[in-house]
């Protein structure tokens, strides 16, 4: 499909060079088409909708959403975003005082805090590792976050793509040692469905939490919680509200527990499918491929404006679609995102992360070559 057609089929302001499908992605319209269809006929009759036709819609979109991820559709529950789906995770675990949580220091802010309030209140110990750039091999990531491993370490808590430094780690590694040790293993997906092929029984994580708003092109909150098999009696619903095992036996505790937390709209999630059958159809693997190319060359570009070393080598491995470029020291990053939207109207995120700059390219199947050269113009005059 050539990327002319593709960028007519997102609703995204065509006067604006979008960078940023990391932050809360953009939806195609025939699927934003579908979920206000979805929304229509709620309204239609809710009490048929919500109160009759509920659990089977939701069996459904599971069904669709297990076979694009590879795991069975009951061990999926649809959460409104991944943050949601961590907490829960959080939540339910047990953690006494001196416990261990390890992480690194890559992860989300929101993650971040969210584990640091939930040791706080057990008193257990958080360890978020520092993974240094640039990063070389997964082998060596791999060692040096296990190497914060010890004998009161409960949780391993990690991204399967960064937000902050947009990065692929080796998680089906570092799953594999967590299970072998008796760690409860944590992934935090939110950029990787959609970005890449996502297999759950091959990331072999106890809890894998992922938006399907971001990269699978969801409408917005659309997310999931997958609890491995045998895990999923471990959670705890964080809004309790019905079981409804007594209404809608599903022969599953957790989805008794977990899927109805109360009234809200679940178009969103009913949308799901639709989504994974525009990617389907639009031969989404070569989308991926397309724009893969278009963010290496972009990396390259940069690099020669900005005069920075990458922060890893140019390898399917590390990146995809997402990747995180340093610009140099002292530049005032939030200055300089404003007058990018501002003067070019290029939109993405620039942040700092331990004494950097970074700043962050996001390319998706609606993005042209012409966006990514807007960026280099904007940057070479504005970087002075």
């Amino acid at each position: 499909m050539h990327h002319d057609s593709l960028r007519d089929q997102f609703l995204i302001d065509p006067e604006v060079a979008f960078l940023n499908h990391g932050s809360f992605g953009a939806t195609p319209r025939p699927v934003f088409e579908r979920y206000q269809e979805w929304q229509r006929e709620l309204e239609r009759q809710p009490v048929e909708f919500l109160g009759r036709r509920f659990n089977a819609l939701m069996a459904d979109a599971r069904a669709a959403l297990g076979a694009y991820l590879n795991t069975p559709a009951d061990s999926l529950v649809f959460v409104p975003n991944a943050t949601m789906g961590m907490n829960i995770v959080a939540r339910s675990i047990a953690l006494e005082p001196g416990d261990e949580v390890v992480s690194t220091d890559h992860e989300y802010g929101a993650i971040d805090r969210m584990w640091r309030v939930v040791c706080g209140d057990a008193r257990a110990i958080y360890k978020p590792v520092s993974v240094p750039l640039p990063v070389t091999t997964h082998a060596d990531v791999v060692e040096r976050i296990w190497s914060a491993v010890t004998p009161r370490t409960r949780v391993l808590s990690v991204s399967h793509i960064t937000s902050r430094t947009a990065l692929r780690l080796p998680v089906e590694e570092l799953c594999r040692r967590a299970r072998e040790a008796g760690i409860v293993s944590v992934v935090d997906g939110a950029h990787a469905p959609g970005q890449i092929p996502v297999d759950l029984e091959a990331v072999g994580a106890d809890f894998y939490t992922a938006n399907a708003h971001k990269w699978m092109c969801a409408p917005k909150g659309s997310a999931f919680l997958q609890a491995r098999p045998g895990m999923d009696d471990r959670l705890k619903p964080l809004v309790v509200g019905w079981d409804m095992s007594d209404m809608n036996p599903t022969g599953s505790c957790f989805l008794d527990v977990q899927q109805w937390t109360g009234t809200r709209d679940i178009a969103a999630f009913l949308s799901v499918p639709a989504a994974i059958a525009f990617q389907r159809e639009k031969n989404w693997p070569a989308v991926r491929e397309r724009c893969r190319e278009l963010l290496a060359g972009a990396r390259e570009a940069v690099a020669r404006v900005t005069c920075m070393p990458q922060i890893c080598p140019d390898s399917p491995d590390w990146f995809t679609q997402m990747a995180v470029l340093e610009l140099p020291p002292g530049t005032d990053g939030a200055k300089l995102q404003h007058e990018l939207y501002d003067r070019f109207k290029v939109e993405l995120p620039i942040g700092e992360w331990n004494d950097r700059v970074l700043m962050r390219v996001a390319v998706q199947g609606y993005n042209t070559q012409s966006d990514l050269d807007r960026l280099v113009i904007g940057l070479k005059e504005l970087l002075v």
